[in-house]
């Protein structure tokens, strides 16, 4: 019988999709910010719009998380690319806002198809961990250049809108290497049931919701407390922010490079701890000093705990399944961030915003902890699990202890299923067994 089990996908046609989809949201800052100086729109109207971007991200994801594994990645990923390219070159080929508004939206759906793709096939790589952090690294690296360059090619509400359509015609080429649709078979039925781990994996997309809520409702308000807080400048935010995106890169690039020698437990919890620290810091600086010091340690930390926590979605489901709710999770939390941003600064002030923002991520960093343990222990292997091999669980009795060892005990042991053999013997083969079977007998 034929082997149907997928190949491994390939490294960079996944890191091609993860770029193209999470380009957007790096960038929504300056999408936001050109929106309110170009169009005639309120700072409030213009994050609204921003908003619904996000909101049409996390709807995607949650549309396609079963439908991938049937449709197979490639057109669901160039549909995706096709409609980031028609929505966001929409959105910057006029000024009619029902128009922008209909491009963000439509735009925003094929980031998160791209994203979701990205996701599930990251989840079903060899090195989910190591995959995720070069996502990470290559959609860091694209947006730090992107905003090094917009604000030298010009005004208009368009231009990060034409730069984010550009990325996803770029990533096109890289569908080529995904799969198509998977064949009907006892795999694929597996396939359209629930995931594995099903609490784990919801309290993992739920604590991810408000991990994401609290970053992007603190990045809403970073500029405000800069500058009427900290007392800086336009120019010395800007370069402010310039350090710790590349604080960023550094960041990604360690962990991709120290990988999962503690497991992910260790890295999410005290990542999410350190990131508390950070928000309380940045919130209450009233100086270059300390907002400078809570951005760069903020921005620095922030993108090694998100590969952890894409690398512990990848564990509870190879299939990419947790992977694609998870990332929705995210981006659901991240559409709602200014808004709940700019609320907590009105009632609390800046630096109370800050204190709520830094509990609310150490009430989840418990959780979040825990289920990394719990998947850390998993019995099944992402292989195993990906196979869609039939598995019988027997009795086998264990080994003799050696000396000084403790008493023996009976261990479950896989057993693949295997067909029957008959064989069947020609009549000089028969002939020549009777005569062997004669002379042992004498």
């Amino acid at each position: 019988m034929s082997d149907t089990t997928p190949a491994p996908p390939a490294a960079w046609p996944l890191v091609a999709l993860f770029t193209a989809g999470y380009v957007a949201p790096y960038l929504l800052p300056t999408v936001v910010g050109r929106l309110d100086a170009h169009l005639p729109l309120s700072p409030a109207q213009a994050g609204l719009v921003g908003t619904a971007l996000l909101l049409g991200s996390a709807t995607a994801g949650f549309t396609l998380a079963s439908r991938i594994p049937r449709r197979g990645p490639r057109p669901l990923a160039r549909l995706g690319l096709l409609l980031a390219v028609l929505g966001y070159g929409t959105a910057a080929s006029t000024t009619l806002l029902p128009l922008v508004v209909a491009g963000v939206v439509v735009g925003g759906f094929g980031s998160g198809s791209a994203t979701a793709v990205a996701a599930a096939g990251i989840a079903g790589h060899r090195d989910p961990h190591r995959m995720s952090s070069l996502g990470l690294l290559s959609v860091s690296a694209t947006a730090g250049a992107l905003y090094l360059t917009l604000p030298h090619l010009g005004g208009g509400h368009g231009l990060p809108f034409a730069a984010i359509a550009l990325v996803a015609a770029l990533a096109w080429p890289a569908t080529g290497r995904l799969g198509g649709p998977t064949r009907s078979g006892p795999a694929a039925v597996r396939s359209s049931g629930r995931p594995p781990y099903p609490r784990a994996g919801a309290v993992l997309a739920g604590c991810l919701l408000l991990w994401s809520l609290t970053q992007e409702a603190l990045w809403g308000v970073s500029g405000r407390i800069g500058a009427e807080q900290a007392g800086l400048s336009e120019a010395t935010l800007g370069v402010v922010f310039a350090v710790a995106l590349g604080a960023g890169l550094l960041g990604v690039t360690g962990a991709s490079a120290f990988g999962t020698r503690l497991g992910r437990a260790v890295p999410i919890g005290a990542g999410t701890a350190a990131i508390a620290g950070c928000v309380v810091l940045t919130a209450s600086a009233d100086g270059l000093t300390g907002f400078a010091a809570g951005e760069i340690l903020w921005n620095a930390v922030y993108p090694v705990v998100l590969s952890y926590v894409i690398g512990l979605a990848a564990a509870l489901d190879p299939r990419g399944r947790w992977a694609v709710f998870a990332g929705a999770a995210s981006s659901l939390g991240t559409a709602c961030g200014p808004v709940v941003g700019s609320l907590l600064a009105e009632a609390f002030g800046l630096p109370g915003m800050g204190l709520v923002l830094g509990g609310l991520l150490l009430a989840v960093a418990g959780p979040l902890t825990a289920v990394a343990v719990h998947a850390g222990r998993g019995p099944v292997s992402a292989a195993v699990a990906s196979a869609g091999e039939p598995v019988l669980r027997g009795e086998v009795p264990a080994p003799a202890p050696g000396p000084g060892a403790g008493p023996a005990a009976e261990a479950p042991v896989r057993v693949r299923r295997t067909p029957r053999r008959i064989l069947l013997l020609t009549p000089t083969a028969a002939a020549r067994t009777r005569r062997t079977a004669a002379k042992d007998r004498l």
